[in-house]
């Protein structure tokens, strides 16, 4: 128990470290709003990769429609505060910060619920038809938003509230990956990385395959779609070609690149694909048409020469990072005969 509440003290210090770094580099003025908008979608990307990772690293499942799921929750927050604007013209940062709370959430259980409508049905698939069904979902949902008008059609949705703030978007990212971090060591979290590994022994064990899948997807659905929620407000305005089916293969990307089933991993993966594009425009000049290429050439390289992903399955302690460098660090012990293991 000591250990645990170690942990979570090393955990929280480092965070609020972060943030205190954060918030100095904004108030100095060395952090401009390109450097914020950086971080902005790195914050976004984040949440969007270890919510996949749910789904293609724990659980085992390409998934090819996760940019579906995102438009759903951005347009449906989107909507909810362009229908109280009136309000949120008078409204206090308090009250303003409320709404666009109430509103996340709101456009991650709309996400979450197309999420149990559809994982019924496309979970008791495999393999590339799990991928090819996801992949043609996402596709169907743009199409849809392009053909309504309360969404705005082709053209898109204008006029959205600015809501998203960095400090505000820092703190739900951090939210997010404690509380995916938790699921996957706790007991659910267990019986979906059984069903990866084999569903048919985890069936046999009495693991409810078809509950966990749908939870698994669910779940992943519905933090996607509060990225979708936090995106919408920070950029203004929303299109449907945005979350194409590009954005969820960029997605996908960081997952495989970080290592499937690794979190810390989506994290580095997703902080170094987000900020890499933009330090090779700075260097290279207009570097989107070759975005894709790099990462093509950076997935052929980890597939080649570490399959498993940068991390694999390994996740980052800051805690025993600390122990390593004061020589406290004890690492497990192989069990043997009568011996018994040490867990560091």
């Amino acid at each position: 128990m000591k250990k645990n509440l170690r942990s979570y003290g090393i955990n929280m210090l480092g965070t609020l470290l972060l943030y205190a770094a954060m918030l100095l580099l904004m108030s100095s003025g060395m952090m401009d709003r390109y450097y914020q908008g950086i971080l902005m979608s790195v914050f976004i990307n984040v949440i969007l990769a270890v919510s996949l990772n749910l789904t293609t690293g724990l659980l085992g499942q390409i998934a090819l429609g996760h940019a579906g799921f995102m438009s759903i929750g951005a347009y449906t927050a989107a909507l909810f505060t362009k229908a109280l604007s009136s309000t949120l013209e008078s409204a206090s940062p308090l009250t303003s910060g409320a709404i666009f709370l109430v509103a996340l959430l709101l456009g991650g259980l709309v996400a979450a619920f197309f999420g149990l409508l559809i994982g019924g049905p496309v979970l008791r698939l495999k393999g590339d038809y799990l991928a090819i069904i996801t992949l043609g979902f996402g596709e169907i949902i743009r199409v849809i938003i392009e053909n309504l008008s309360f969404t705005g059609g082709a053209q898109g949705l204008r006029g959205i509230k600015r809501l998203a703030t960095l400090p505000m978007t820092f703190w739900i990212m951090v939210i997010v990956v404690i509380l995916l971090f938790t699921l996957g060591r706790s007991r659910q979290g267990r019986a979906i990385i059984a069903i990866s590994q084999d569903d048919i022994a985890s069936e046999a064990a009495g693991i409810s395959n078809t509950y966990y899948k749908i939870m698994a997807f669910t779940i992943a659905a519905f933090f996607a779609g509060i990225a979708g929620g936090i995106y919408a407000h920070y950029i203004g305005s929303l299109t449907a070609k945005t979350f194409g089916y590009a954005k969820s293969i960029d997605i996908l990307v960081i997952v495989v690149l970080g290592g499937m089933g690794s979190l810390t991993g989506s994290i580095a993966a997703a902080v170094g694909l987000t900020i890499l594009p933009e330090l090779l425009r700075e260097l290279l000049g207009d570097f989107t048409e070759y975005r894709m290429l790099v990462y093509a050439i950076a997935l052929v390289l980890v597939m080649l020469f570490k399959p498993s992903g940068l991390f694999g399955r390994y996740e980052f302690s800051l805690t025993r990072l600390i122990d390593r460098l004061t020589g406290k660090y004890k690492p497990g012990k192989k069990i043997t005969g009568k011996e018994t293991a040490v867990h560091d």
